[in-house]
């Protein structure tokens, strides 16, 4: 999974010792009403598939990961009464710009459960709105190999703990009431380039967690772990060895699988009476060459299916043949039956950054409505697949060439060697980017659908997607791999930032995959979707704008100011037989949103209005921004909460950005403040966000420390 905007270093990590963690994380209690909460309980597979009501127990409301709530107190005829209840600071946790606020609350018994892109924990009161304790994790400001902003999904709960995975690769079990620390493993190393961001599963005394690094050159897998301990169960690797199923798609002889990528983003869904896990994975490694790997490359960009005894693969479907786009699927699987003629489909859906929602049968793993494998472009130096899968239903973006206007601003902005190099214009899908032209491709990196989860109604059976559109210029780079740096096979990349791309918010029919509704706007749809048996979705928009709509007709129903970037998912619950909905307002590192660190509590017996609405990059104010004398050493601390994310902790290249060594103009501290003040070139501005003091700070260290490195 990639972006404009994007990290790329790293590798394999090996599972270390479990032990116990004490000294190096703080908790902390404040407010009261603790004694109150009640631990959960060992969560069984029949508990979690009930759909979620009263309590939302896992990540994505039950192990169908559907985001649906049987509760209909709210509906199309009450929600623009919806107010705020109260509004919680989660103490300034993850608000720096490079931070995201991507974590669904978990509700249990009266708790949230909340966690900042810092992997910082808190335990809120639903009553009062209270912090009844909070885990610090205190990881390392250094960690380089941070993919794709500094974020955190979520917790699962259950037998009485708190489980999270952390950027640092750890995974930590918190006791449920105090929030101290029970256990900690060290799954994997960042320094190798593997992190973890997404949720962990809890189910029968054991926890799901996938592990993330493709971008810098590692092997991901999705470890089942012994919940009281966190001693491994089993572990599925994503990239297949030599001699196991589906290894023969990677070239024999060489060690190209150990770098092949495949990250898991998202918490696993589950059928227990198959008792198949399924997951979806990343790209394949590296992401634009794949001339060093030859072959399908399973099981990168895949739906797969697990045996959650053994942890065998059952089966699979690769939505993208030896992936050269980065075209992953980093969103989670959605099960679901829905009723047609008299049938029932059982089927698991999953969208792409194709810009297509696959499904399938999810006992086979065989296409619902016709999936052609299609004869596409070929190059012989990427070793390029015969042919792709394409779907005839399940759109979701327009699939067309890029405009005039486009093309013309992805030649504009090339800077460096590139600016020489010929250009090509993609008509169709999967037209393979090369070393020696650079390639104008739309979607783009960011999709289609991103890692924003999507949701399934039971009642209108409709899926709800969330997407962007978006254009870009690439070329491709054979580069070998170095431990703790990129591994994306870029040479160039050019054209509209993420920030700046359309979006649309889709319904699509599950009996048919035919589009139902859509709306398009002018920005990313960069927010999970939730819907409801009140007949209605929400969604947050990039503006701060947490919104519902109809979800059998599309129709804008409510619209409420947060105070920062919507760009979290919202959690559906009951308390004292009152139906509420939680959601964090925190901003997001690659939509480039106002940051915060606001959790909201929404009732129809809410009093509190909306807040002011966000200016640019307002909220990203963080330790180390002292706005004082323009020196170097001020401007390393703004870089790090501002730049790195995109450039990489040295300035040598990271998510998408350019290696800043080799751009001549960087060496001039007056081309790099018009940079950073007015943007261009796929990079935000930040006029607005940082004080002039603090962007002429970040141009003097760029300029006079990061481009003297050798």
């Amino acid at each position: 999974m990639n972006s404009l905007r994007r990290g790329f270093h790293g590798r394999r990590g090996g599972a270390a010792a479990v032990g116990l963690l004490a000294l190096v994380l703080t908790v902390v209690t404040a407010g009261c009403g603790s004694s109150k909460s009640t631990s959960a309980p060992n969560f069984s597979a029949n508990d979690l598939a009930k759909t979620a009501s009263t309590n939302w127990v896992t990540n994505g409301g039950s192990t169908w990961n559907q985001r649906y709530s049987s509760l209909g107190e709210i509906d199309t005829t009450n929600v623009s009464k919806l107010k705020g209840i109260w509004r919680t600071h989660l103490n300034g946790s993850g608000t720096a710009a490079k931070y995201s606020g991507e974590s669904q609350p978990i509700v249990y018994n009266g708790v949230i459960y909340i966690t900042t892109g810092n992997d910082d924990v808190s335990a809120v009161s639903v009553d009062t709105g209270k912090i009844l304790w909070e885990h610090k994790s205190n990881i390392s400001q250094k960690i380089s190999t941070v993919c794709c902003g500094w974020l955190n999904r979520g917790v699962a709960i259950g037998d009485g703990r708190v489980y999270l995975g952390q950027l640092d690769g750890k995974v930590v079990a918190l006791d449920q009431k105090t929030g101290n620390p029970i256990w900690t493993r060290q799954l994997v190393q960042w320094q190798k380039g593997q992190t973890i961001t997404g949720p962990p599963l809890y189910m029968d005394g054991k926890i799901y967690v996938g592990v993330v690094g493709a971008d810098f050159g590692g092997r991901s897998f999705l470890e089942a772990m012994d919940a009281k301990t966190g001693t491994s169960v089993w572990r599925f690797w994503t990239i297949p060895g030599p001699n196991e199923p589906g290894g023969d798609t990677w070239p024999s002889g060489t060690n190209a699988y150990i770098n092949g990528g495949a990250a898991v983003w998202s918490t696993p869904a589950y059928d227990k009476n198959l008792n198949l896990l399924y997951i979806t994975t990343g790209n394949a490694g590296n992401d634009w060459f794949g001339g060093n790997r030859p072959g399908d490359n399973l099981y990168a960009a895949s739906i797969v299916a697990i045996d959650a005894t053994s942890g065998k693969v059952k089966w699979h479907f690769q939505e993208v043949h030896h992936d050269i786009w980065d075209y992953d699927t980093p969103s989670p699987a959605v099960l679901f039956d829905a009723k047609s003629n008299g049938n029932t489909i059982q089927g698991i859906g999953a969208p792409g950054k194709t810009g297509w929602l696959y499904l399938l049968d999810r006992a086979t793993g065989k296409p619902l409505y016709g999936i052609d494998e299609t004869p596409v472009p070929q190059d012989a130096q990427q070793k390029t697949a015969k042919t792709q899968p394409i779907p005839r239903t399940g759109e979701f973006i327009p699939h067309t060439p890029p405009t005039a206007a486009e093309i013309a601003r992805v030649k504009r902005e090339r800077t460096g060697p590139s600016v020489k190099v010929p250009v090509v214009v993609a008509k169709t899908m999967f037209t393979p980017p090369t070393t020696d032209k650079m390639l104008i491709y739309s979607p783009g990196p960011q999709g289609g659908n991103n890692w924003e989860p999507s949701s399934y109604n039971q009642d209108t059976q409709m899926f709800y997607v969330c997407s962007a559109w978006q254009t870009v210029g690439v070329q491709s780079g054979n580069f070998p791999f170095v431990e703790g740096k990129g591994f994306a096979g870029v040479a160039a990349i050019s054209g509209i930032s993420f920030a700046e791309s359309k979006g649309t918010l889709t319904a699509i029919d599950a009996t048919s995959g035919k589009t139902v509704w859509q709306k398009s706007w002018p920005e990313p749809c960069y927010s999970g979707t939730v819907t409801t048996a009140g007949g209605l979705v929400f969604v947050g928009r990039n503006a701060g704008q947490l919104q519902a709509y109809d979800a059998k007709s599309g129709n804008l129903l409510w619209s409420f100011q947060t105070g920062a970037g919507a760009n979290d998912t919202a959690t559906v619950f009951e308390q004292k037989g009152k139906e509420r909905i939680a959601f964090l307002s925190a901003g997001n590192s690659l939509a480039a949103t106002a940051h915060g660190d606001s959790l909201w509590l929404f009732g129809l017996d809410g009093t509190m209005g909306p807040a002011a609405a966000p200016g640019a990059g307002k909220g990203t104010q963080h330790k180390g921004e002292t706005g004082g004398t323009s020196t170097a050493a001020n401007g390393k601390a703004v870089f790090a909460a501002n730049c790195a994310v995109c450039h990489g902790a040295l300035g040598t290249g990271g998510n998408g950005g350019p290696d800043l060594t080799t751009i001549a103009a960087a060496k001039i501290t007056a081309k790099v403040v018009s940079q950073v003040t007015n943007g261009g070139n796929g990079m935000p501005a930040f006029k607005g966000q940082l004080t002039a003091k603090q962007i002429d700070a970040v141009a003097t260290y760029v300029s006079g420390t990061i481009t003297k490195k050798k």
